[in-house]
């Protein structure tokens, strides 16, 4: 079941994001900042348990990020990332938010979904604030992809 977060949800948002940060896969994201953006957040429940998430972080006043998606291994390739990619594109819309990015390993996942690579300078500065935070500043190996909504 695909739903927005609850406070309950987020222990365990942060467990799937930790683990999935320790192979590189997604940025590392502090308790308290989870906490703090509880409501950027959807996730995928299945028997009570937190199986994925993805969140909806607002940029600017046109501009959205899709981050921290994560699907638990043995739940991947059963199209819990689509919707959660899905949720979070309807979210912009209802937002009145005209373009969503994400920076990716992963670039044909999102393409499937109509976004669009991009260079790293056609985003603002004021996006990469995290990067700093990453194992692989300033080497990454992420792709900004965008889609316009």
């Amino acid at each position: 079941m695909l739903r927005k977060a609850k406070i309950s949800d987020i222990k365990y948002i942060y467990r799937l994001i930790l683990h999935f940060s320790k192979k590189g896969d997604v940025l590392p994201r502090p308790l308290a900042e989870l906490y703090e953006h509880l409501r950027d957040f959807f996730v995928y429940e299945d028997k009570d348990l937190i199986v994925g998430a993805c969140a909806l972080h607002i940029c600017w006043e046109d501009l959205a990020e899709i981050r921290s998606l994560v699907v638990s291994e043995e739940y991947q390739k059963r199209g819990i990332g689509i919707q959660l990619v899905e949720a979070c594109i309807e979210e912009a819309k209802i937002l009145e938010i005209p373009k969503v990015f994400a920076l990716t390993r992963v670039p044909e996942f999102f393409e499937k979904l109509g976004f669009r690579k991009i260079t790293k300078n056609e985003l603002p500065h004021k996006v990469w604030a995290d990067c700093i935070r990453c194992s692989k500043f300033p080497e990454c190996d992420e792709v900004p992809v965008i889609k316009e909504i």
